[in-house]
């Protein structure tokens, strides 16, 4: 189990509150992995943690965009079947990882957005807040972007999960990469499973995710490796971060920014947890 909490710059009154949060996170994704769990709920699960947590930009601490509007990404992948379900430009949901989800287990569809999105999430029944719920002291700080999970089931299928309150000040019709599979998520059991985060529009540019995937299936690379080379081709275009779990339970989580808090759990060892390179 495997969480990341944002590539970027990490305040320092900030970073204790950060890799607690990272660490609460893959707690509760590794129970749901303990109790016998699927991947896809693990993630699910741990991110859920990340978006009720202020300190990141995800679910109630999203930053505003140029109009003072919270709008939210998500998407989630599940590695058995490439099932995926993603939600943008949603508004009011408490969770948006879980109306991803709703849109995967529906199974018409892999992306809804706007306000049809936000009112399929509550059809479905989800928990929705006011808008002065996710209106934070922390929004208007420059912080890290984009929350992230992947995790691998005793059952060997792996998952990933993604979710993001975009950047600070964007156009309202931005969609990032977080929302978007292939560049910010991807799962497949054969491969890997990735979350990725940073510069949005330059992850979209190099389909981040999907890269990894590929360099493992057509140039045999390791998950490291692979994920190594893909982020240095994402160089040129801007700065970031991933998490992965290969389905041989190989971890990596590099990145290019100032830092990048993570934690991961294999096993019954105790959780790791790091901002710092």
């Amino acid at each position: 189990m495997v969480v990341h909490g944002g590539a970027g710059s990490w305040r320092p009154e900030h970073r204790d509150r950060a890799l607690d949060g990272v660490q609460r996170a893959v707690d509760a994704g590794h129970t749901v992995l303990e109790q016998g769990g699927a991947a896809l709920s693990a993630v699910e699960a741990a991110v859920v943690v990340l978006e009720d947590d202020p300190i990141f930009n995800a679910g109630r601490g999203a930053v505003l965009d140029e109009r003072g509007t919270i709008l939210h990404d998500a998407s989630l992948m599940r590695g058995a079947d490439r099932a995926a379900g993603a939600v943008a430009a949603i508004t009011g949901i408490r969770n948006p990882v879980s109306a991803a989800r709703a849109v995967l287990d529906e199974g018409r569809h892999v992306m809804l957005v706007g306000d049809q999105a936000s009112r399929f999430a509550r059809e479905q029944g989800l928990d929705t807040e006011p808008d002065d719920w996710f209106h934070t002291p922390e929004r208007v700080e420059q912080r890290g972007n984009t929350v992230g999970a992947v995790a691998l089931d005793a059952r060997g299928g792996v998952a990933a999960a993604t979710s993001t309150g975009g950047t600070s000040r964007k156009h309202p019709g931005r969609v990032g990469d977080s929302s978007l599979i292939a560049a910010g998520t991807w799962a497949d059991d054969r491969t890997v499973a990735i979350s990725c985060t940073g510069d949005g529009e330059a992850i979209i540019r190099t389909a981040l995710a999907h890269e990894i995937d590929a360099l493992m299936r057509h140039a045999g690379l390791p998950v490291a490796a692979a994920a190594e080379r893909a982020l240095a081709q994402l160089g040129p275009f801007g700065t970031g971060g991933l998490i992965a779990v290969g389905a041989d339970g190989s971890v990596a989580a590099p990145f290019t920014t100032a830092g990048m808090p993570r934690a991961w759990r294999i096993g019954n060892h105790p959780t790791i947890a790091a901002i710092d390179a």
